[in-house]
């Protein structure tokens, strides 16, 4: 049988060659938009796996399964099409980017099949808003692959908004939802959800018409971010379990404070060294990507194993 980690081991084997070797010529934005296609997606069909679904939501999983590699490949393609082969024709990485655009359409379409089935449970809506916005990541990768501009946005802010659905506006919506799953829901935890569905949108408007409109944005959501960090901190702390799921939820709150504490500290810095914003681009986006999402999705999908074999 095969191993359910094979699929993220194989993408990560990808991203490996990609983000070291230069033939590829990928900006960093690129690289990252790669290692969400090929890893963390591959986590997400792990964790939203459900034995409980309806015959049509078993349905549009299985596709999801089948489909998501060749998407995949097809997307990486679409990207070497312009950087690594120079063909200068963007119809053709358009139409190559629109296998993923159909991937993630089917990963929305499993999101609202999911808070129409489980509506009542807030935490299932957070779960669904996220893979939803997906989706929303797709339409913007494929802008970008087309070069199209849209509502005057430039190509390369299309690429920004695409990692940011790719990474914050799905991954921390369905995190609040694994978290809500473990938790005896708060009256306070509805507030959580509804910011952090908002909360991507805010960012997402902010980034194409208003700098303080996007600052606002991501000031709420990531105060969000430190909430659910904090709470499943002192959560794990109480239970007191120890266990491979908790080791990775730890380090990805970790890695959420250290950008924190390293976006206090850079104003300082920047009096001290001669550094700019674009010098920490790396490290937030290596923090965040690396350290709080693909922990975090590591982390939850243990987690949800081991109460599974502790049922049993």
């Amino acid at each position: 049988m095969k191993h359910p980690f094979f699929p993220t081991i194989i993408g990560a084997i990808i991203c490996f060659v990609i983000f070291t070797i230069d033939y590829f010529q990928f900006s960093l934005i690129e690289k990252f938009l790669v290692f969400a296609i090929f890893v963390i997606l591959p986590l997400i069909i792990l964790l939203i796996e459900n034995k409980d679904q309806t015959a049509i939501q078993t349905k549009i999983y299985t596709l999801i399964k089948v489909f998501h590699f060749p998407a995949a490949l097809l997307s990486l393609a679409s990207l070497m099409s312009n950087k690594t082969w120079e063909v200068g024709n963007s119809v053709i990485s358009g139409t190559l980017s629109l296998a993923w655009l159909l991937f993630t359409f089917l990963l929305a379409l499993c999101g609202v099949l999911l808070i129409i089935e489980k509506k009542e449970k807030i935490e299932e809506i957070a779960i669904g808003a996220g893979l939803i916005y997906f989706f929303i990541g797709g339409i913007w990768f494929t802008l970008y692959q087309f070069q199209l501009t849209f509502l005057q946005v430039d190509p390369t802010v299309s690429a920004l908004s695409s990692v940011h659905f790719h990474f914050s506006s799905a991954i921390v919506p369905i995190f609040i939802g694994m978290l809500g799953r473990i938790m005896v829901i708060k009256s306070w935890y509805h507030w959580l959800v509804i910011v952090d569905i908002i909360g991507p949108i805010l960012i997402a408007i902010g980034i194409v018409v208003s700098k303080p409109l996007e600052m606002i944005g991501v000031s709420i959501f990531a105060f969000n971010i430190f909430i659910y960090c904090t709470y499943l901190l002192l959560k794990m702390r109480k239970n007191m379990e120890r266990s491979y799921g908790n080791l990775f939820l730890t380090l990805s709150c970790l890695a959420f404070y250290s950008i924190i504490v390293i976006s206090i500290c850079y104003p300082i810095a920047k009096l001290f060294f001669s550094i700019t914003i674009m010098d920490m681009i790396p490290i937030y986006g290596t923090l965040h990507a690396f350290g709080f999402v693909l922990f975090g999705l590591l982390g939850w999908i243990l987690v949800r194993e081991y109460k599974h074999k502790r049922a049993n």
